[in-house]
C-alpha cells in the first residue's frame, strides 16, 4: 500500500489507522482528528497548574485528552461549565496530551479522554476512560465530597 493515498480515498481512514496502530496517544488523536473551536475550552493545564490544584485541599478532576479528539471536543464545554460552577470548591483541568505528551506519560494515558479523579488530599481515586457527561461527574465530584 501506498503511503501517498488520494485523501478522497475511502479506505483512507482505516490505512491510516493501520499504518499510526503503534503510535499511541498522539495517533489515535491524528486518526480522529478534528479541529476544535477556540471558544468554550479550558486552557490546558501545566504541570504547576495541576500541582496546585492537587495541593489545593480540594477535590480534582484532571481531563487528559486532545483538542482534535472527537470525545473530548464534546466534553469541552461540559469540563467549562463544571469548572465555572465548582470554582474554589473543586479543581476541573484539562491536559492537551499533544501539546503535553510528558504529563500523558507521567499519568500513564492510555487512551483519551481519560479523566482521573483526586481526593483532597490529592490521592488518585478514580479512572474513567471514554465521554463522561456532566452528571457522571458531578456524581464523582459528589462521591468526594464536593457540595
Amino acid at each position: 500500500m501506498s503511503a501517498e493515498r488520494d485523501a478522497s480515498d475511502p479506505h483512507r481512514q482505516a490505512w491510516t489507522t493501520h499504518a499510526l496502530a503503534g503510535a499511541g496517544i498522539l495517533g489515535v488523536a491524528l486518526v480522529l482528528g478534528v479541529t476544535a473551536g477556540a471558544q468554550g475550552e479550558l486552557p490546558s493545564a501545566s504541570t504547576a497548574d495541576i500541582a496546585q490544584a492537587l495541593d489545593s485541599g480540594h477535590p480534582t478532576v484532571i481531563d487528559l485528552g486532545a483538542r482534535r479528539c472527537i470525545p473530548c471536543k464534546k466534553m469541552a464545554p461540559i469540563l467549562e461549565a463544571l469548572a465555572d460552577t465548582y470554582r474554589g470548591r473543586a479543581g476541573v483541568l484539562f491536559v492537551d496530551v499533544n501539546d503535553d505528551f510528558q504529563t500523558a506519560q507521567t499519568f500513564r494515558i492510555q487512551m483519551i479522554p481519560t479523566q482521573i479523579f483526586f481526593d483532597a488530599k490529592g490521592q488518585e481515586v478514580k479512572r474513567h476512560v471514554g465521554f463522561m457527561d456532566d452528571a457522571a461527574i458531578v456524581a464523582e465530584l459528589k462521591a468526594l465530597g464536593v457540595e
